[in-house]
């Protein structure tokens, strides 16, 4: 249990990486020639991995049988949102400076705006609803109903930064590819799960016995 406490521990410093990188890179004058476009960028692609990571964690603990990584879905989950909410207010303050108007008519007209907001729409009522106190609010079924936003979430994502990208689509090309494979798994599984149930085996044997008598 403290081995998995210090390996928690780990994480989280980990997931604070990409914000003290660019503040290293602030500091020092790296940032490049637009450094706006540079933090924005860096910002959303860094929700998309900790989106992808946060879905990777069920198959992973299925494959593995290592059940207790189901406790780090969480903490990746957040430093999602966190992420998220960094690149939207980077994108309202230091590119648009609060003009609401530019800001509703980007969303309106431009299609990868349009989905990045939705992707992060979507994001909030899971961050809010995050807490145990919350999940015992709302009950586990529905809990877990809400959560499923995720996978919308995560498509919109991919597909903000897919049309955001003009020239190069090597990496959103990649992470469409990884998205896939995590929600090709999940369907699967549930049809998988749905085949080799006890209801459905049973259903074979009962129709043999109506047959035979």
């Amino acid at each position: 249990m403290k081995f998995f406490s210090f390996y928690k521990a780990l994480l989280f410093l980990a997931g604070l990486y990409p914000l003290c990188r660019l503040l290293w890179f602030g500091f020092n004058a790296q940032l490049g020639a637009n450094p706006i476009e540079f933090i924005t960028r860096s910002l959303g692609t860094w929700t998309l991995v900790f989106l992808l990571v946060t879905l990777s964690i069920s198959p992973l603990r299925q494959l593995s049988g290592w059940h207790s990584l189901i406790k780090l879905r969480r903490m990746l989950g957040l430093f999602a949102f966190f992420y998220a909410a960094l690149h939207f207010i980077t994108y309202i303050w230091l590119d648009q400076f609060f003009d609401w108007s530019a800001i509703y008519k980007d969303v309106i007209k431009r299609p990868f705006i349009t989905v990045g907001f939705s992707a992060f729409v979507l994001l909030i009522p899971l961050a809010v609803t995050s807490t145990h106190a919350m999940m015992k609010k709302l009950g586990g079924k529905r809990w877990q109903l809400l959560h499923k936003l995720v996978y919308p979430s995560a498509i919109f994502a991919v597909l903000h930064y897919w049309w955001l990208v003009k020239k190069d689509l090597t990496q959103p090309l990649i992470y469409a590819a990884i998205l896939s494979c995590l929600l090709g798994y999940r369907i699967w599984m549930a049809q998988a799960k749905k085949l080799f149930s006890p209801t459905t085996a049973a259903k074979p044997k009962a129709m043999q016995g109506k047959i035979t008598a």
